[in-house]
């Protein structure tokens, strides 16, 4: 399998042992045990196979990392074996996935998503094509939970609608499957949050980058990342000219 091939298959193969573990676990378990014990679990599947596949290269994940020692710029598989924990706990939702993504020079160069109770994976091998321009509002995703105020004011400047949902991976997904129009963050996110799903959204020829307009550089020494704004490119100078002063973006 070449890296593409190799992130959705991972992908999927993670997804799928997240739904036997959701459809196995019994009343007496708890959401918080459900969900950490499948984390793990998916953990150790992807570390598992990479290492099989993969033997020379690193592996960064919210869990640590394993394999061979990182080198500046070298090639790093990027995971997050379950985005959306709270979401994957509760029962019915759908708005929790898996990441897969392979970081080169600090980009992204192959990435899959798994939406595993949707049964879909997106990857870059076959990336989607960029769906058609929505004739409506626009549709900006934000946490369900915790959204930012900022995003609320972009709204009201763009006329906007604001979508609630659950993990950055269901809300960037989201925007290449055209089911929103764009996604902000300004809380900050670890790369494992962002980096397979950015990676799909870039092969979907959609805009990534910074809210100041930079670039998204992965594999630092540091993994947190402060901003993202993922839209349709049509989008992006609107947005960027809606949002407020940096100190006003909570």
């Amino acid at each position: 399998m070449n890296d593409h091939e190799l992130a959705a298959r991972l992908a999927q193969l993670a997804g799928e042992r997240l739904v036997e573990l959701r459809e196995r676990a019994g009343p007496e378990l708890d959401p918080k045990s459900l969900g950490d014990a499948a984390d793990q679990a998916a953990h150790e599947l992807l570390v598992g196979e990479l290492a099989r596949h993969r033997p020379q290269d690193p592996v960064l994940s919210e869990h640590g990392v394993a394999g061979p020692a990182r080198e500046p710029g070298g090639r790093v598989w990027i995971v997050d074996p379950l985005d959306g924990t709270r979401e994957y706990s509760e029962a019915g939702r759908t708005d929790w996935a898996v990441h897969v993504a392979l970081a080169q020079e600090h980009r992204i160069v192959a990435a899959a998503v798994a939406l595993p109770a949707r049964g879909e994976v997106l990857g870059t091998g076959e990336p989607p094509a960029r769906p058609s321009p929505h004739a409506g509002a626009a549709r900006i995703a934000v946490s369900r939970s915790r959204p930012p105020e900022f995003v609320a004011d972009v709204a009201a400047a763009l006329d906007a609608q604001l979508v609630p949902m659950g993990s950055a991976g269901a809300k960037i997904t989201a925007v290449v499957l055209g089911e929103v129009d764009a996604y902000l963050h300004a809380g900050g996110q670890y790369e494992w949050d962002s980096a397979a799903p950015v990676g799909v959204a870039n092969a979907a020829g959609l805009h990534t980058g910074r809210l100041d307009g930079g670039e998204l550089s992965y594999d630092q020494p540091d993994p947190w990342l402060p901003d993202l704004l993922v839209c349709r490119p049509e989008l992006t100078d609107r947005l960027r000219a809606a949002l407020p002063a940096e100190g006003g973006r909570r």
